[in-house]
């Protein structure tokens, strides 16, 4: 009997046990899922906001300068940082291999496509992920706890278009800058490895760079960079306005935003990457 009884315990214990994790999945799923179209709802209205006033000669011109320049002084110097031991790895790494193939010439081909091609736009989504997003999180995180947006709300003024427009502005104009600074950057690091330390000839680096560098990789890469800043910088307003909880809840949007944006370039990168490698293969210029 008591045998029995201990059974039907296990059975019932296991039976919660599934239906909570069921229950927890759904939820998150749901509000993955409301999350995604809370942002898409900001991106919209970003949108529709943002051309109407350009239309209407009255953009923000003055709000967009004064947030990209906030922009740049965060992440400009970290972008320098960034670029030049990653122009090394790549440089140091690549000529390894391709020195123990006997393609000594084909270093700047290769660590130069790398840097353009993957480096600069991950690293300037990198940059703009976690300073970028973690600065316009916290300051719009901090204007909705203290019910500034709320104010605006009250008074007639939109949020979207006084506070997201300028921001997603000043990122996409940010974005492409910081991806040709740390082009320049990786392939200047690099190239000084090459020459320097594995025995490559300027003529030949530069050569094989030419060669199988097209202006097309320098357009995908910018246009990697601006998909992403629009990315990160959605994702940035959607947490920051939607915090709440006092001082704990701006910070738990911070890092909400940088964790995200991070995930999302990461795989976003991925897809692009193959779509563009099956459109726009590698070859000699």
């Amino acid at each position: 009997m008591s045998t029995t009884a201990n059974q039907d315990r296990s059975e019932a214990a296991e039976l919660s046990g599934a239906q909570v994790l069921r229950r927890n999945f759904g939820e998150t799923v749901l509000s993955s899922l409301g999350t995604l179209g809370r942002s898409l709802g900001i991106e919209a209205d970003a949108m529709r906001v943002g051309g109407t006033d350009l239309l209407r000669m009255r953009f923000p011109f003055h709000e967009t300068l004064n947030q990209a320049w906030f922009l740049i002084r965060v992440t400009a110097l970290p972008s320098v940082l960034m670029a030049i031991p990653f122009g090394v790895i790549v440089s140091a790494q690549v000529g390894n291999i391709v020195s123990q193939l006997g393609a000594d010439s084909m270093i700047g081909a290769a660590g130069g496509l790398g840097v353009i091609k993957q480096g600069a736009p991950l690293a300037t989504a990198m940059l703009l992920g976690g300073a970028g997003a973690a600065a316009i999180a916290a300051d719009l995180g901090a204007r909705t706890i203290r019910e500034e947006v709320d104010a605006m709300r009250v008074m007639g003024v939109d949020p979207v278009q006084r506070l997201v427009v300028p921001r997603i502005a000043a990122m996409m104009l940010v974005a492409p800058l910081l991806n040709v600074l740390i082009i320049f950057i990786g392939i200047a690091s690099g190239f000084a490895v090459a020459v320097t330390a594995l025995g490559a000839t300027p003529g030949s680096y530069w050569q094989s760079f030419g060669s199988f560098t097209a202006p097309i990789d320098i357009w995908v890469s910018l246009i990697k960079s601006l998909i992403f800043g629009f990315l990160v910088v959605v994702i940035a307003c959607q947490r920051g306005l939607e915090a709440k909880g006092g001082p704990r809840g701006v910070a738990d949007g911070v890092n909400a935003a940088v964790v995200m944006s991070v995930a999302a370039v990461t795989v976003l990168n991925t897809a692009i990457t193959q779509v563009v490698t099956m459109f726009i293969p590698v070859r000699m210029a």
